[in-house]
């Protein structure tokens, strides 16, 4: 049995060919989505891993248009759904509109803007609806009910949970407070999306049932960093790693009085 992943990899890094060399692998390794994030100088939510990949793939030349070059290939040869992540002055600079209809026309399945929120989103949820391209909208632990039922209103096809505070690539804690956050998410009838802090097998399993898909990014960083062997064939394997379930680590609703670190 294969659970459900979503690898989280930053355009250009450490260069454009290997970085589509990288989707290739997650592909073969059994991801069933793909996260392109287009890098930028100020991720405010990222922690060093990915604030030094995306430095790399900005001073190797990222571009706006190369990145959505990136995200076509990988659509036409991987046939993964893809979804873009951005933080809002990319597309802003590029001409949010201009962002949103050429993202819709290489045939992504989503965009994930986390600093164009609800209310503060000039327009992006119009344009999406226009476009029809799913707006992602990110809930987190401390997001009020008031706003949480705000977000689920307007019916996202996706949303993201954020399964703790902080930034990418620090160490979480999975408690009854998160899965219950995650139970009660999904019983809304929206897809989830769960990440910040998945580098296990065993953590994939035990959010599995709460998710749509679980969401790892970091731990993809850390290896591409190794000088060791073969980096596509190691990246390839970590992720059959990932979403290869085991019956014995699977909970369905257990016990979670044991807490899981897990670092994203």
């Amino acid at each position: 049995m294969k659970n459900r992943l979503m690898c989280h990899l930053i355009a250009n890094y450490p260069d454009f060919n290997k970085s589509f060399e990288i989707a290739e692998a997650l592909a073969r390794g059994g991801a069933d989505s793909i996260e392109v994030q287009f890098p930028f100088s100020d991720p405010s939510a990222d922690g060093p891993y990915i604030l030094k990949a995306c430095d790399i793939a900005l001073k190797n030349g990222f571009t706006v248009d190369k990145g959505f070059d990136l995200v076509r290939r990988i659509v036409n040869i991987t046939k993964l759904d893809v979804f873009i992540m951005s933080y809002a002055n990319i597309p802003y600079t590029r001409g949010l509109e201009s962002f949103v209809k050429e993202s819709a026309s290489i045939g992504i399945r989503g965009l994930i803007i986390p600093d164009l929120t609800l209310n503060n989103d000039e327009g992006l949820i119009e344009l999406g609806e226009k476009y029809t391209i799913p707006i992602i909208p990110v809930i987190t632990l401390t997001t009020p009910q008031e706003r949480i039922d705000a977000i689920l209103s307007i019916q996202p096809e996706y949303v993201y949970a954020v399964l703790r505070k902080g930034i990418t690539g620090e160490s979480t804690e999975i408690t009854n407070e998160n899965i219950t956050f995650l139970k009660n998410l999904s019983q809304e009838g929206v897809k989830v999306l769960g990440g910040f802090g998945i580098n296990s097998r065993e953590q994939v399993n035990s959010l599995a049932p709460y998710l749509f898909t679980s969401v790892a990014g970091t731990v993809f960083v850390k290896e591409i960093e190794k000088e060791t062997g073969d980096m596509i064939n190691r990246i390839e394997v970590l992720t059959a790693s990932l979403v290869t379930d085991q019956s014995t680590t699977t909970s369905k609703g257990g016990d979670f009085s044991s807490s899981i670190n897990i670092c994203r």
